[in-house]
């Protein structure tokens, strides 16, 4: 009983260590994506991060192989659907009409959000300490957004649309979270990961190639896909855009969740406005003053209370 506890807890350590990694490496992607939306526009650059993304997953797609019912793969297309067309061309088109540390406080409402989420529809439970911590997290990540001397250089300025744009996105993306723990019930984080992401590449391919199609029909300008005149700045920030800030997250946020409540992995969310914002400072040449340190050590103080608390076992891990 000994060693199986201590397996539990051991995984449990991995599941947020994983959860805080993959925070920590989202916390990137507004800076990395608003270095290629200067040369291309937003469903290109969505478009270029996922082809990427789905060169990352390669590896899992080849090597295991998923048998889905037919009700599990009408909630995969859901997922993918939700988790990557709609989230990311709402979010990106968002950043385009903001400023990028204004797109990372709206990111930071994220864990009491999916806090709540998960305690209406999946029944977990979230106590006092534990809403607390939550909150205070999210203050804490305002407080880094906020900390800082704003110094805008004309080239970005926030907008009430942009920011309400990436808060659209964040409604989604609960419901990407909450399907994509679901089938994990069944399947295994890797399998789940890969097929949502090639899914919702194809749906960007689709998006793409039918807005190129209607071209006659909607007369709208429509963009060829850049390829040339694209430079290498853009092709790196594309390729880590793809490959880390999103393969590689959405398979450790995936693992994570799968081994430790929704509620309390939603605190790591948090690192990535914090990141975010610091990325930011230095892309707008702005400065984190007091506040900003204040916040950095609530955000830290709450991942420590809600991982090192005691809470109901998750269910066993499911291997394909």
């Amino acid at each position: 009983m000994a060693a199986q506890g201590s397996a539990s807890g051991q995984i449990r350590f991995l599941g947020y260590g994983a959860c805080a990694l993959a925070g920590t490496l989202w916390g990137t992607g507004f800076y990395w994506g608003r270095l290629a939306l200067d040369e291309m526009n937003v469903e290109h650059m969505v478009l270029y991060r996922f082809l990427f993304a789905c060169l990352g997953m390669a590896p899992v797609m080849l090597g295991r192989r998923a048998r889905l019912t037919a009700g599990e793969w009408r909630t995969m297309l859901l997922t993918a659907a939700f988790g990557i067309p709609i989230q990311f061309l709402l979010q990106f088109h968002g950043l385009v009409l903001t400023t990028v540390s204004h797109a990372s406080l709206m990111v930071g409402a994220m864990p009491v959000l999916l806090a709540a989420a998960a305690a209406i529809f999946a029944g977990e439970r979230l106590d006092r300490i534990g809403w607390l911590a939550l909150c205070a997290s999210t203050a804490g990540a305002a407080m880094v957004v906020l900390g800082g001397d704003r110094a805008t250089t004309g080239r970005e300025t926030p907008s009430l649309l942009g920011d309400l744009l990436v808060i659209a996105s964040l409604l989604v993306a609960l419901a990407w979270i909450l399907l994509s723990k679901k089938l994990m019930q069944t399947h295994s984080p890797p399998v789940v990961t890969a097929y949502t992401i090639y899914s919702g590449t194809l749906m960007l391919v689709a998006w793409n190639l039918g807005s190129w199609l209607l071209k006659p029909v909607t007369h709208q300008k429509i963009e060829p896909l850049p390829l040339a005149h694209v430079s290498l700045t853009a092709w790196i920030a594309l390729a880590i855009s793809g490959l880390l800030c999103t393969a590689t997250t959405t398979l450790l946020w995936n693992w994570g969740i799968h081994h430790v409540p929704t509620s309390r992995a939603g605190v790591f969310l948090n690192i990535e406005p914090a990141l975010g914002s610091i990325l930011g400072v230095e892309l707008l040449g702005e400065r984190l003053g007091p506040y900003a340190w204040l916040g950095g050590a609530l955000i830290l103080g709450a991942a420590i209370t809600l991982t090192t608390r005691g809470h109901e076992t998750e269910p066993a891990v499911i291997l394909e």
